[in-house]
């Protein structure tokens, strides 16, 4: 689960408050102000972890 999150966090470059695991999705929360920057321009950023992580990938606010 660390492992993940770190990855997770370098990645979406973004504070990460939360990570919830739904079956072959990962929910990630992000605080508000950190959403765009977490989703990346046109969803890249997100895309890309999706790649690395092979898990569908859902960022939310908090």
């Amino acid at each position: 689960m660390d492992e993940i999150y770190e990855k997770l966090r370098k990645m979406l470059r973004s504070e990460i408050i939360d990570v919830e695991f739904d079956g072959d999705k990962i929910i990630v929360y992000v605080p508000k102000d950190q959403v765009r920057i977490a989703v990346g321009t046109g969803g890249s950023a997100v895309r890309a972890a999706e790649l690395v992580l092979r898990k569908k990938i859902e960022v939310r606010a908090r």
